[in-house]
């Protein structure tokens, strides 16, 4: 079953965080990107820019509406994802405890989903 990992965490922690502490945070997403390879898992991760910089897209009534920024006030904002093929929920909790989501000493989380797959045609 693959599974989406979603990383959420709040984008204004990267400011306050030091040059070193952000080489640990992307060494850590290395190494958990390089296991994952090797295990042979591996679908899949990058980061999101900022959400200043999300466009969100509506239809109503078949008109197309589009709005600058994300469509929710919230405390953290999603920064990044992972696809992982693991034979179980619980292997993909114990990817998730691996990757990295806190920044600047403000902790985040890691949402999983497992992806439906498309439909055939």
């Amino acid at each position: 079953m693959r599974y989406m990992m979603l990383i959420y965490t709040q984008e204004n922690a990267a400011e306050r965080i030091t040059p070193e502490e952000m080489e640990n945070v992307k060494a850590t997403h290395w190494s958990v990107m390089q296991e994952a390879t090797q295990k042979g898992i591996f679908h899949g991760a990058e980061p999101l820019k900022s959400t200043t910089t999300a466009t969100t897209v509506r239809v109503q009534e078949g008109k197309v509406f589009s709005t600058d920024g994300p469509f929710a006030e919230t405390k953290e904002q999603l920064a990044g994802y992972y696809i992982l093929d693991c034979k179980d929920l619980d292997e993909a909790i114990e990817w998730a405890g691996k990757i990295p989501s806190s920044c600047g000493g403000a902790s985040g989380c890691v949402e999983i989903r497992p992806l439906a797959g498309l439909p055939p045609r």
